[in-house]
């Protein structure tokens, strides 16, 4: 399998896939207000095609991990969830707006098979003494949507309209399906899908380095939800047009993507444990930056958070990857990447009305929120040092999971 299918296959898939993701959230709020007149019907598309994340995360991990051929499930996710959009895009304006809400909700369950579940799958595509690039290039596609899917939104919108971005954006999700990995993982124990969802919770809970990765890397996560919520009033502030503030988003993630693009070359030697931990540090830093509204300070900080939030997402990786056991590899990516997009939702709810108030306490209030995730780190460390590998590496540790046969590189 590491031999027939390519990680340069898997990267461009996965770049495709995300990026169409992050198209998906602007073009349906474009969508709705060009559909209804209402701003509202947008916010509740997207908040649909969000929220439901939360729930869909580790019942998906569930089957992934659970199915002989988990290639072909991650798949079929893939087409439900463009699919969805696609009737998202025949009912809005059409049927009564409950029916496109629910729609996107039924597409939001799917949300993490484009994160966390093809994630899951990266230790089936290569070998293991190339999981630290592999790793790093993973956490660049992230970037890249980031970077590329909301201008691509808006490009898109402005030449062909809102359904056209919406459309694209279901295009490069099918684009994608051929570069999914087609992994079968052999003969499965069969058990509910309760007490599979129940031992996905437990090894969370259970694994010292998975729960304070998990604590810290959500914690953070809201901070980051609160910063892109004051992002628009920045751009009023410094720059004289709310919708200039976005061009800070777009440094932050040209910074992630040239960090991650060095990770890519040349590993880190520090252990991805401590780079977890020292991110939440730099973001705060960032954060009290941009407290300033100076826009030189804005720029700055954009650049220093985006230092931080690729390596972080590297480093996340490399710790599932380390840690995750093998029959629960696709729970374990799932429920992370769920429970960050629910932190950053709710992150960036929380800001807003702080930010109409007074914008700089929203940003030092987003600061503190790092610096909690930098305590809970150390509340979470046990006494002695974290054994790990380099920053986008396997954490050195092929030997086994607590008990029960080999431990297991995957992770988002």
């Amino acid at each position: 399998m590491r031999n027939r299918y390519a990680l340069g296959l898997y990267t461009a898939g996965a770049a495709a896939a995300r990026t169409g993701d992050e198209m998906s959230g602007p073009a349906l709020m474009l969508a709705g207000l060009a559909a209804t007149g209402s701003a509202a019907a947008g916010s509740f598309l997207l908040a649909g095609v969000t929220i439901t994340a939360a729930a869909g995360g580790p019942l998906l991990g569930a089957v992934l991990d659970r199915s002989p051929r988990p290639g072909r499930v991650l798949g079929r996710a893939l087409a439900g969830y463009a699919a969805a959009l696609v009737v998202v895009l025949l009912c809005v304006g059409r049927a009564p707006l409950a029916v496109p809400v629910a729609v996107a909700a039924g597409a939001g369950l799917l949300g993490p098979a484009l994160s966390g579940g093809w994630t899951s799958q990266l230790p089936r595509v290569v070998p293991p003494d190339g999981l630290a690039r592999a790793n790093a290039f993973d956490a660049m596609t992230y970037n890249v949507a980031g970077l590329v899917g909301p201008a691509l939104a808006g490009v898109v919108a402005a030449m062909a309209g809102a359904s056209g971005a919406v459309a694209v954006s279901a295009a490069l999700i099918v684009l994608a399906l051929p570069a999914v990995p087609p992994a079968s993982g052999g003969a499965r124990a069969v058990e509910p899908i309760g007490a599979a969802l129940v031992a996905g919770f437990r090894a969370i809970v259970r694994t010292p380095a998975l729960t304070r990765a998990t604590v810290v890397s959500v914690v953070s996560c809201a901070g980051q939800g609160m910063l892109v919520a004051c992002v628009p009033p920045l751009g009023l502030r410094a720059f004289g047009a709310a919708d200039r503030g976005t061009l800070l988003l777009a440094v932050l993630a040209a910074a992630a993507l040239a960090a991650n693009a060095v990770l890519a070359r040349r590993p880190a030697r520090w252990r991805p444990d401590t780079v977890i931990a020292g991110s939440t540090v730099v973001l705060a830093g960032a954060l009290v930056l941009a407290a300033s509204r100076h826009p030189i300070a804005l720029v700055a900080a954009a650049v220093l958070a985006g230092l931080a939030e690729g390596p972080q997402l590297t480093a996340l990786f490399a710790v599932r990857h380390r840690e995750a056991p093998e029959r629960l590899r696709g729970q374990i990516f799932t429920t992370g990447a769920s429970l960050k997009i629910t932190a950053f939702a709710l992150g960036a709810a929380a800001a807003g009305p702080l930010a109409d108030r007074t914008l700089p306490a929203a940003l030092l209030t987003a600061a503190g929120v790092q610096v909690v995730a930098f305590v809970a780190y150390h509340c979470l460390t046990p006494g002695s040092a974290v054994r790990g590998g380099g920053v986008s590496g396997s954490g050195g540790r092929r030997g086994g999971v607590r008990g029960s046969g080999p431990r297991s590189r995957s992770g988002r």
